[in-house]
C-alpha cells in the first residue's frame, strides 16, 4: 500500500490539531486524552507502516494492478503450532486487568507473572549456546 502510511501520518496531524482545539475551546481531560492518544495510535501506525514500505523496497505485489495472487505467496513467518505459552500470556493479562478491580496487589503479581510467560513465549525456540554439552 502505497499511500498507507501517507494516510495515518494525516490522521495523526488532523487528530493533533483536533486535540489542541479541543483544549483551547474547554474540552475536558478525558477528551484531550483520549484524542491526543488517538493522534499518538495513528503515528505509531504511520511509523510502522513507513518502516515496513522502506525495507521492502517500497513496491508491495499489491500495488501491481496487473499482479495474479501467487505473486505474494510465500513464507510469512513462524508460527509454533504446539505452543501452550499463549494460555499463560492470556491469563496473567486478564488477571492484570481483573487486579484493577479487586486490588493493587492481584494486579502485581499479575503483571509478574505476565512478565515472565512473555519472556517464555519469545524464547520459546532459543537454544541456550554458552552452556556445555554432553
Amino acid at each position: 500500500m502505497k499511500a498507507g502510511w501517507r494516510l495515518f501520518a494525516g490522521l495523526s496531524i488532523f487528530y493533533a490539531i483536533v486535540a489542541v482545539i479541543y483544549w483551547l475551546v474547554g474540552g475536558e481531560a478525558v477528551g484531550i486524552t483520549a484524542v491526543t492518544l488517538s493522534s499518538a495510535l495513528a503515528a505509531l501506525i504511520a511509523f510502522y507502516f513507513w518502516f515496513s514500505t522502506k525495507r521492502s523496497g517500497g513496491i508491495l505485489p499489491e500495488d501491481n494492478m496487473a499482479g495474479e495472487i501467487a505473486d505474494s505467496a510465500g513464507e510469512l513467518g513462524f508460527y509454533s503450532p504446539h505452543s501452550w505459552w499463549p494460555l499463560p500470556v492470556a491469563l496473567s493479562a486478564c488477571a492484570a486487568g481483573l487486579g484493577l478491580l479487586i486490588g493493587w496487589w492481584l494486579t502485581l503479581i499479575a503483571i509478574g507473572a505476565l512478565l515472565i510467560s512473555i519472556i517464555g513465549f519469545v524464547l520459546e525456540y532459543e537454544k541456550p549456546s554458552a552452556l556445555p554439552t554432553h
